[in-house]
């Protein structure tokens, strides 16, 4: 059937959620259709709108570099791309920092709840500052990359080899990089905007 524009009146009695301040709306075969355009949207609409975008642009990022890496360079073997940095190609069966071999599956689902619940609070917070939004895209991106690994891979793609460095022995990966993006500067401004709290003693009043 076509389109049919609700009648006068019934859109503004009408509950449409409580992310849309108010919106064009039509009947089509019986289904309601809310037409939103941006400038109607909410803050709290935008700020999610902003995080699924960077989760998707980390995420994508993150596996298209790592299937890179899987199918040019063999597994064990290094490629130099300079005297700083080398790719090297290895496989991480464990959690973070390589502990744990063998456990993935265990941190895998650590991961997808710590993700979930990170997702829920952007969701239903009532505090939430913008710039969680953002630092919190790169830090899911990244993580759903790692757990995306596990279940294409069996196991996380580390190539990140950095040389020359005291006491540092690790590879890691890009989605790596992403939730370091994410969480240094998540850190930085909520201790900047949440100063801890004084203890200065208060002067005692007089008699």
């Amino acid at each position: 059937s076509s389109l049919k524009p609700l009648e006068s009146g019934v859109l503004h009695n009408m509950p449409i959620g409580p992310f849309l301040k108010s919106a064009p709306t039509v009947i089509c075969n019986q289904h309601i259709l809310i037409l939103l355009p941006v400038s109607e949207m909410t803050p709290k609409f935008k700020n999610m709108a902003w995080f699924a975008l960077i989760v998707f642009a980390a995420l994508l990022l993150s596996q298209l570099i790592g299937a890179w890496v899987n199918s040019n360079i063999p597994l064990n073997s290094t490629l130099e791309i300079n005297g700083l940095i080398h790719f090297t190609h290895i496989r991480n069966y464990g959690g973070v920092f390589g502990l744990a071999q063998g456990m993935g599956s265990i941190f895998g689902l650590i991961n997808i709840s710590l993700l979930a619940g990170v997702i829920v609070y952007l969701w239903f917070g009532k505090a939430v500052k913008p710039y969680e939004f953002i630092c919190f895209g790169f830090v899911v991106g990244g993580g759903a990359s790692n757990v995306l690994d596990r279940l294409i891979y069996g196991s996380v793609i580390d190539f990140i080899d950095i040389q020359h460095i005291p006491f540092w022995n690790y590879v890691f990966n890009t989605a790596d990089m992403m939730v370091h993006i994410g969480i240094w500067p998540l850190l930085l401004l909520s201790f900047m905007n949440h100063p801890p709290p004084t203890n200065d003693i208060p002067e005692k009043l007089s008699d």
